[in-house]
């Protein structure tokens, strides 16, 4: 049961701390996909490395794992409350023209990014942004103005 305990606590820390870090920081993939990632060779190895011959502590620990990730995709599916806590909530950036500063500074996005992605959405100035919306995923979408 060790292992069990063990790979839960690591996987809510961690699910934690990618909430504290930021969508940005992790657009590219979904926590649970990250957290898969990083998990899976760390659990198999941390039980090679203690020389412990037993291959069934690994897979337990994988399969915990594993798990972990199924449920919580099950209580988000389930739960509204529970899918806004886990993967956040869209943030808009820009309203109207108009930087929203405490929304970007709770989010650590830049301007700069901001500009990026008008640039590649052939937005040249912040005027012709009706909104700027930094999604769950990590990714900004622009609205031009009509």
């Amino acid at each position: 049961m060790n292992p069990v305990l063990r790979i839960v606590v690591v996987y809510v820390l961690i699910l934690v701390s990618m909430r504290i870090l930021g969508k940005r920081d992790f657009g590219e993939l979904s926590p649970f996909d990250l957290v898969t990632l990083l998990l899976i060779p760390e659990i198999v190895s941390s039980f090679l490395n203690q020389q412990d011959t037993s291959l069934t502590n690994a897979v337990v620990g994988v399969t915990t794992l594993l798990m972990m990730v199924f449920a919580t995709s099950i209580i988000s599916q389930l739960n509204k409350r529970a899918e806004n806590l886990i993967t956040g909530v869209p943030t808009v950036l820009v309203q109207r023209g108009r930087f929203l500063e405490k929304n970007m500074n709770k989010e650590r996005v830049t301007p700069e990014e901001i500009f990026a992605e008008m640039h590649n959405n052939g937005i040249e100035s912040l005027e012709q942004v009706k909104w700027a919306i930094l999604e769950s995923d990590g990714k900004i979408a622009i609205i031009a103005q009509d």
